[in-house]
Formats: C-alpha cells, structure tokens, sequence
C-alpha cells in the first residue's frame, strides 16, 4: 500500500474498515470475528484519487453550444453518468469548477451521490462560476441580438460580485469560481491574456467566501491576473500556463497551489478542428510545459486538476502522467493530488491518505505507481466510504 505521507511503498498492505471509516492500516491489521475479508492479490492498495477541477456537465463537443441546445434537465442526466464514470477511474473527490450555465443543478447531484441515490465522487461545486460582461465565458460570438445567455453569473464589481456569491450559497454552492483572464494569445512565446478582476475585487470576493468559511479558486492562465488573485489570497490558481517571479514567489510563500491542467490542452491540441486551431493550442501546451519547470523550480505548490468533461470522464488519470513527463518526479504528484487536493477540497484529514479515522476511500492499481505513474490509469477496485464500487 501507498504511504502518502512518506511516498513509501508499505509491503504486504492491509486496511481495516469498519463502516464509512478506516480503523487500521498497515502491513498487517486485527481481523475481527466475522468480519469480510477482501484479497485483491498483487496490487498496491491507494487512497482514492481526487481531481480537483472537473467540468461534470460537459461533455465532448462544441463546448459553447451544449448550453444553448441542451436543457439544463439533459445535462444534470449526462452529468450523474459523468459523476460514475469518474468513480469507476478510481476518483472519489473532486471539485467541481462551474456547471457552465446549468446553474445550481451541481448541487443536486452532490445532493444525489451524498444520499446514495446515486454512484459519484465526494463533490464540492461552485455553480456557475463568476464573470464579467464580455468575459471569457460570455456568450461573445453570437448574435447579440439573440440575447445567448453567459455560462457564467455576470458581475461587474465588488457590489456585484457579493451579490451573486449570495445568491450561488443560498442554491448550495461549497465554494466561489471566478474567471479571471482571458481569452489567451501567444505572442512570441509568452502568454497574453487580460485581466478581468482588479485585486480589490478579487479580495472582496474572499472576504465574502471567508465570512461563511468558504474558499475561491480562479481561473487564472496568466499575469498580472494571477498575481491579482493571489495577492486577494485565492484557494487555487487553475491553469497558471505562465507566471511571473512575483507571482510564483507568493504563491509559494501563501501556500497557494497552482493546478496545471495540462490533460485539457493536449486534448484540444490532439482533436482540433483545424491545423490553425491545433497549432495554436501545441503552441500553448509547449508553453504550459516549459513553465511549469520554472514553477517547480521556484517552489510553486501543486494540486493535480484535468479540466475534465471537454474530453471523456473517466480518462483523467493522463493528467498524472502529464506531470510526469513535464518534470515532476511521480511520487511528488502523487503527494501533490492527495495530500494538497484533500486540501483544496477542505477535507484534509479524512480524505488522501489510508489512515485511522479517514474516510474508506480506497483503490488498488497494478504495480508501484512511485515509479510507474501509468499505474492510476488502470484502476481495478474502487470504494468508497466503505462500499465497493468496483472489484
């Protein structure tokens, strides 16, 4: 079994459950009278993984038009079999990064999985995430006189921005997301991208988060975006293709995590629609890559995020390799995933490590996924608060 905490691998692994709970682990445990016993041969015993930006009411397609051909009734359908299919990987939290227009409806499907209504991952949701007028997620290349709704909530400023966090938390949101630049250009090898918050705003938004002990993450591809965000004192800061000295500085002096996403990039890189498009998004993954050396480099904490739901639920495991094969070494990955996403999540200490009194979230793989990262992508059992999802 994995030691997270050490990056160990502990030989044989044993983990007693008792309900929704582990009560020992280690290489050997007590068997207490009747209990099951569950042999899964040669495997190594995981927590379960945790992605901490997924898309559950995306799908593969045109990301823009899915709102406006699809009912918010359809997409809450195609996103509980998006919430199993990420279970049955072996992820059994995530975060949920905007419903891109379907609303509140995350939360009844956080609702349904925490009630057993349905098979799904711990789930902490936002909602629509938070942005502005002409902002990256507005409806910017349609007709205006059709009046296409944004996939975001609109707010313009700080009055605003509280306004409709207000609102988002009276629905049932865990958390607050925000786009806070876009849309990216590359313009001789560095990333452009504007800013849509100031500072000021983004901190009124964390003021209004903390007030009811809740968090907010932003979308944040570059500068001065990021820096704004982090100086505001965000959760996360998702995508991060590239930083300034300034802003890595901080984020490794606040603790604040980028999550890469480098799964989401190399699937529009692979699938574009043209050889423009895909030149375009290599172009932004060779960046993201060449980076995030840097952001190693300077002490950036990481969180592991796939973007997940623009390309097939249940396949993110390939973020793992993605930040592998872009220089972190894969026991820091694996350390980044469990140990920070519990963290983003809010559930450090019950969730992403096999110890006493954590949540029975746990996964076999084939092998020693330290030195064989490839090895998540193969998940054969999965449970999940004590029950067995997949064997």
């Amino acid at each position: 079994m994995l030691d997270v905490a050490s990056g160990r691998i502990v030989t044989p692994g044993e983990v007693l459950v008792e309900g929704e709970r582990i009560t020992e682990a280690g290489p050997t445990v007590s068997r207490p009278a009747g209990a099951e016993i569950i042999d899964l041969g040669d495997v190594t015993l995981m927590p379960g993984l945790i992605d901490a930006h997924v898309h559950l009411f995306l799908h593969p397609g045109a990301e823009d038009l899915q709102t406006v051909e699809e009912s918010v009734p359809q997409r809450t359908i195609l996103a509980t079999l998006a919430a199993k299919a990420d279970l049955m990987a072996g992820f059994t939290a995530e975060r949920d990064m905007g419903t891109e227009g379907a609303g509140s409806a995350d939360t009844a499907v956080r609702n349904a999985i925490n009630d057993g209504l349905i098979p799904g991952p711990r789930m902490r949701v936002s909602g629509n995430a938070i942005d502005i007028l002409g902002g990256h997620e507005d409806a910017n290349h349609f007709n205006p006189a059709q009046q296409v709704l944004s996939n975001a909530d609109r707010a313009n400023d700080s009055e605003q921005i509280v306004e409709v966090m207000r609102e988002q938390k009276k629905e049932g949101s865990d958390f607050t997301k925000m786009y806070e630049t876009g849309r990216d250009t590359v313009v001789d090898g560095n990333l452009v991208t504007p800013y849509q918050y100031t500072e000021a705003q983004l901190a009124a938004a964390v003021a209004e988060a903390a007030r009811t002990g809740r968090k907010v993450a932003v979308h944040a591809t570059g500068d001065p975006g990021a820096l704004y965000a982090v100086q505001a004192g965000v959760e996360s800061v998702d995508h991060a293709f590239q930083l300034s000295d300034e802003t890595m500085r901080l984020m490794h002096e606040k603790d604040i995590p980028a999550v890469p996403t480098f799964a989401i990039v190399e699937y529009f890189a692979q699938h574009a629609a043209n050889p423009a498009a895909g030149k375009r998004e290599q172009e932004v993954l060779d960046l993201h890559a060449r980076e995030f050396k840097k952001q190693l480099a300077a002490g950036v904490p990481m969180a592991v995020g796939s973007d997940v739901g623009p390309f097939p639920h249940g396949t993110q495991a390939r973020e793992f390799e993605l930040m592998v094969k872009y220089g972190m070494p894969a026991v820091a990955v694996l350390q980044a995933d469990l140990i920070n996403g519990a963290k983003v999540l809010g559930w450090q200490n019950e969730i992403g490590e096999l110890k006493p009194g954590y949540f029975a979230d746990v996964i076999a793989v084939p092998g020693d996924p330290t030195q064989d990262i490839s090895a998540v992508t193969r998940v054969s059992f999965v449970m999940k608060g004590g029950v067995v999802y997949r064997k």
